[in-house]
């Protein structure tokens, strides 16, 4: 694995997307492998009606418990509100401000990085939009998106966007 680096964060307004995800249930070691298998299936379900995805595939965690279970949704951005199935949702982001970094370098990095990004957002003052709930952490929205399509995954760069109140 090669160094990783990681930009300054930064704040950021972002308008409303819309999108069409998988939701899922996977516990943190299910992440790596579950999880990026149903990209393919929302692009594929995408692809079966037209529609061509606006941007790069995500993770968008719901509710968060690292002891147990995350709820994870994922998906990819999409021009247009379209009907959903019982299989994929279709959805919008939230518009709003978030704090945002790229991880360049692997994934297995991105722990260290959400957390850089976190005590960063707690060092500026920055509330997140996110509640406690019984399951865990519901966050208003949390993204993972991997901006690099590259076998060699020591070269990825994946954007961490995660809104913050008001």
């Amino acid at each position: 694995m090669t160094d990783q680096t990681r930009e300054e964060p930064r704040i950021e307004n972002r308008q409303a997307q819309a999108y069409a995800a998988i939701k899922s249930l996977a516990t943190m070691e299910e992440l790596g492998t579950v999880l990026p298998a149903l990209h393919p299936q929302v692009r594929d379900w995408l692809a079966q009606r037209g529609v061509k995805p606006t941007g790069a595939p995500f993770f968008k965690y719901n509710v968060i418990d690292m002891e147990r279970q995350l709820e994870v949704e994922v998906g990819w951005p999409i021009p247009t509100l379209l009907d959903g199935d019982e299989r994929v949702l279709v959805g919008e982001l939230p518009s709003g401000r978030y704090a945002v970094a790229v991880h360049h370098g692997h994934p297995d990095g991105l722990i260290d990085a959400v957390r850089a990004l976190l005590d960063w957002a707690d060092a500026q003052g920055l509330a997140w939009d996110t509640t406690t709930v019984p399951e865990g952490d519901q966050w208003g929205c949390r993204l993972e998106t991997y901006l690099t399509d590259s076998p060699d995954m020591d070269t990825w760069d994946t954007e961490l966007a995660f809104r913050l109140l008001g």
